[in-house]
């Protein structure tokens, strides 16, 4: 008796930021409990807990002897493209390793996160390509190129976080399966774990891209919340944890940025948060901002770490239900990420 052969299913991960590696994991354990076992393509480490294989890309933004920064060599084809420096040869060599992979591998389908040029580069070569969309004002002439070239398009947002992405062609919202926060831990009941008598305690969660706030700014918010106990992860200035579940369960608030794995982790342990959009390109954080505040997310949202009403945000944060939090990240967003690599991977050919 034979059955359905096993779907075969790459992911591209970005290498800047850990937010792509995250929701790589996220979504290889789903399609792993599933039988299907994705291979990995980036310039980061291999994961320990990856399910499957692993392609090591050489990296596309090291100065190489005898040439410019690449910044300085043309490397958005006249905007078509983000990122393509001319003369570059680890560009030319992680291009050419991605393309021999698809040629033996085979593969149904390919998720890319995030970049236009591998997901063009995969459709080339007639494979499936699920993009994954983030957040902001997306409607440069390289964002719609992927976007077009795409099959299917993901947003990791719930689909009532209105105005999160905004796009000069409203098909290609329309494309966009908005599956809700993507944590890499699970959801938990918004009670918290590790209570103690004393002063309630506030967690600042700092991104590993760059912080939303400055070294002194941070300073001040601590000196203006003496009643407050502090705790800082992460950042340019925190101790970093693998696992920072246990602190964010103890704290009374989170004072995070807006990227959206700190927010889906927060969202997942159901604790209020302040939360401080930080400066990215395309106003990525910005629009996420904008979308918490539009909507019932028990979130606080400050445009800057400082003023005088400082403290009183965080008393504000603290009397949020953090239950609220769940039709934000409701613990099934990798497996609706799955169902639409799937279906895509199994799509009729026309």
């Amino acid at each position: 008796m034979s059955g359905a052969p096993p779907v075969r299913v790459g992911y591209y991960v970005h290498h800047h930021g850990s937010g792509h590696l995250h929701r790589a994991g996220a979504l290889a354990r789903e399609l792993a409990g599933r039988d299907v076992v994705p291979t990995g393509l980036s310039s980061l480490a291999r994961p320990a807990q990856w399910p499957g294989e692993w392609v090591a890309l050489p990296r596309d933004d090291a100065p190489e002897p005898g040439l410019d920064d690449p910044a300085t060599r043309g490397p958005d084809a006249r905007g078509r493209l983000h990122w393509a420096p001319r003369g570059h040869t680890g560009l030319r060599a992680r291009h050419a390793r991605i393309a021999a992979w698809l040629d033996a591998a085979r593969p149904d389908v390919v998720v890319v996160d995030v970049s236009v040029e591998v997901a063009l580069l995969v459709r080339l070569h007639g494979v499936p390509v699920v993009g994954v969309v983030l957040p902001g004002v997306r409607d440069d002439a390289a964002h719609r190129l992927g976007h077009d070239v795409a099959d299917a398009l993901v947003g990791l947002w719930p689909a009532d976080a209105t105005g999160i992405l905004l796009d000069v062609d409203p098909a290609v919202e329309r494309r966009v399966r908005a599956v809700g926060g993507l944590s890499r831990f699970p959801v938990e009941a918004g009670d918290p774990v590790d209570r103690r008598p004393g002063p309630p305690r506030v967690l600042v969660l700092g991104g590993s891209g760059g912080d939303a706030w400055s070294e002194g700014d941070l300073e001040r918010a601590v000196a203006a919340a003496p009643t407050w106990d502090w705790q800082v992860l992460g950042g340019t200035r925190g101790a970093w944890v693998a696992d920072p579940r246990a602190a964010v369960r103890a704290a009374d608030v989170v004072l995070t940025h807006a990227g959206q794995n700190a927010l889906a982790e927060v969202a997942a342990l159901r604790r209020p948060a302040v939360v401080v959009p930080a400066p990215r390109p395309h106003d990525e954080q910005a629009r996420t901002g904008a979308a918490l505040v539009a909507g019932p997310w028990p979130a606080v949202v400050l445009d800057a770490l400082r003023g005088p009403g400082w403290p009183g945000a965080l008393e504000r944060a603290r009397t949020l239900d953090g239950a609220a939090w769940a039709g934000w990240c409701d613990g099934r967003a990798a497996a609706r990420f799955a169902d639409i690599v799937l279906a895509t991977a199994r799509e009729p050919v026309p």
